[in-house]
């Protein structure tokens, strides 16, 4: 079991009492976050209405709302966890600040701790789930070790328990970035279009919570919105 990182004993309360209420299959998405010096400006604000546009369109789908849920992890200077696993309306998006080095690895294993922990707590309450998420977001090159996160995302998605979507931002190092890909080849944003791709990945949400889990999804279209192809 992960450690619960700013989670208080009533949020963890609360987030149990929420998969009693309601027993609609879940979709855990865990966005990695960059926010390490060099996204100082205007990265960082672009990335945060980003996340907000993706917060956003999610609520206003009801199928996606009821079954989308959302952790965030940071990596700059130090790993954090500002938001763990809970529905979506009960959450309040983090103000994301950059400063520090890359911790890649560390945060990729906080987050990939946090996923295996809520994916518990599913099976406990009985709630079904769809195979997770996780979102890796960097402009540069992991500063600690990521051999170790490297091992576990094979081993997570070679059994299907695990997708990857690896995001290169700027001149982002796309070779360690495809090392915590899981296989699939990282994508580069054009330029700060974070709004474009979180408008993407929020119409990819609601379609997979549509179907049925275990089912194969065709992601929508819309890369080229962008994605550098």
């Amino acid at each position: 079991m992960s450690t619960r990182y700013d989670q208080s004993l009533d949020d963890f309360v609360l987030s149990q009492e929420e998969l009693f209420e309601n027993p609609d299959p879940r979709l855990p998405v865990a966005l990695v976050l960059d926010v390490s010096g060099s996204m100082m400006g205007a990265p960082i604000a672009e990335l945060q209405k980003g996340v907000e546009t993706f917060f956003e369109a999610i609520l206003c789908d009801e199928v996606a709302r009821s079954s989308a849920e959302i952790a965030i992890v940071t990596f700059g200077g130090t790993v954090s966890a500002p938001l763990d696993f809970r529905s979506i309306e009960n959450q309040k998006i983090p103000l994301l600040k950059a400063g520090g080095m890359t911790p890649m690895g560390q945060a990729v294993e906080t987050a990939l701790d946090l996923l295996e922990a809520r994916k518990e707590e599913y099976r406990n309450a009985g709630v079904d789930y769809y195979q997770p998420w996780m979102v890796l977001m960097t402009d540069g090159v992991p500063t600690d070790d990521i051999s170790g996160a490297e091992n576990r995302i094979v081993e997570l998605v070679e059994g299907r328990h695990l997708t990857v979507f690896p995001i290169a931002i700027g001149d982002a190092d796309t070779e360690e970035l495809s090392r915590l890909g899981g296989g699939r080849r990282p994508l580069r944003l054009q330029g700060l279009k974070f709004g474009e791709f979180f408008a993407w990945l929020s119409r990819s949400v609601a379609k997979v919570s549509q179907s049925i889990p275990g089912e194969r999804v065709q992601l929508p279209e819309g890369l080229e919105t962008w994605a550098q192809l």
